[in-house]
């Protein structure tokens, strides 16, 4: 980590795993034991990118009054997320319409991780200070991996 990353580093770095989980799932076969590893593997990613983003940027810019319409939108986005994950979980990876819905699933992700890079950014680093940036990224390190060692197996 070099002393000039913010918090936008880190979070586009998770945002990259998620993207190339979000790959690897639609090309996963429907009976072969790769689709429910590749599924938990993005749910358990995105379920503690989200729980840190919200702590270390959401909640920040929250405080702000150009900050709380995004935010809002944001936490919107993510509970729909956590929905969707959740609805998939309680299924067999296998049965039909189970895929549809995780094209559903990557669908709104990449279309909430697209407009965070190209909109939320923007937005909430018109607010924070360089030193914020930078003291956040570090915040969201330690929690981002303290959560992700906490998710659930498979």
């Amino acid at each position: 980590m070099a002393s000039s990353d913010t918090i936008y580093d880190a979070l586009r770095e998770s945002h990259e795993r998620q993207r190339a989980l979000c790959r690897q799932l639609l090309e996963t076969e429907p009976h072969g034991s790769d689709r429910r590893k590749v599924f938990v593997a993005l749910r358990n990613e995105e379920a503690a990118h989200a729980a840190a983003e919200e702590r270390f940027l959401y909640a920040p810019i929250l405080m702000d009054d150009n900050g709380l319409q995004p935010s809002r939108h944001a936490l919107a986005e993510h509970h729909k997320l956590e929905e969707l994950f959740e609805e998939l979980d309680g299924r067999d990876p296998s049965e039909a319409g189970w895929m549809q819905r995780a094209g559903t699933l990557v669908h709104e992700l990449e279309h909430h991780l697209e407009e965070e890079e190209t909109r939320f950014f923007q937005q909430s680093g018109k607010i924070l200070s360089d030193t914020a940036k930078v003291r956040l990224a570090a915040a969201y390190r330690e929690d981002y991996a303290r959560m992700l060692a906490q998710q659930p197996g498979p």
